[in-house]
């Protein structure tokens, strides 16, 4: 078996000259989108839309960095901050709504714990989900294989290690749920701060009209 096709099934590999064929394209790409002009906005949203293998209006404040782009499927209205870092040597599916702050990173790849084994050069990809309207707090690291359940809000600096379900506050080192997000929260802005009242009609009639 190829070592590409051994990568894509998730079985042990080695990044052998296909394997590095297969990351020129990427490499260009995101060297592209990181020297592009920060105020031409058509031109990074063009370069996104190819890089990604599959997205509707997503965009990503450069610089941003991946290993093949092809192997990350995100869903409407994405947004990723500065310095995002995805290595998709394995799938990662993002869903619908989601917005990533400055400096997060998602690891699909991964390497053997014992030295003799990790010494041969085989290393793996476990892939990664992230359901709808996520947020990830800045300088989240996700490893392989975790899957991040929908409405769910990961703290800024946490480690992601384990799966995390839908609809909780998360966070921590390694991450944990802090608490479930309820009704209550629809009012408030930041820590007990609510929306003003001009604010507010504001987000009941986008909320009331689908636009989001």
């Amino acid at each position: 078996m190829k070592n590409t096709e051994r990568r894509d099934r998730e079985l042990p590999y080695i990044s052998d000259e296909e394997v590095f064929e297969e990351q020129k394209r990427a490499r260009r790409l995101t060297q592209a989108l990181n020297t592009a002009d920060r105020s031409d906005f058509e031109t990074i949203n063009r370069i996104v839309k190819e890089l990604l293998g599959k997205s509707e209006g997503a965009f990503i404040n450069p610089p941003f960095y991946c290993d093949y782009g092809t192997h990350i499927e995100v869903g409407k209205n994405f947004f990723a901050n500065y310095n995002c870092t995805i290595l998709d040597v394995a799938k990662v599916v993002i869903g619908d709504n989601c917005q990533f702050a400055p400096n997060v990173s998602i690891y699909t790849a991964g390497h053997p714990l014992h030295p003799e084994t990790r010494n041969t050069l085989y290393e793996y990809g476990v892939g990664v989900t992230i359901g709808d309207n996520v947020w990830i707090g800045g300088n989240v690291v996700i490893c392989p294989g975790v899957h991040i359940g929908s409405n769910t809000v990961i703290g800024a600096g946490s480690v992601v290690t384990r799966d995390i379900p839908d609809w909780v506050v998360a966070a921590g080192n390694p991450c944990k749920v802090i608490r479930e997000i309820t009704d209550e929260d629809r009012k408030y802005y930041f820590r007990g701060r609510e929306f003003d009242r001009e604010a507010w009609e504001d987000v009941e009639r986008i909320y009331n009209s689908g636009l989001r």
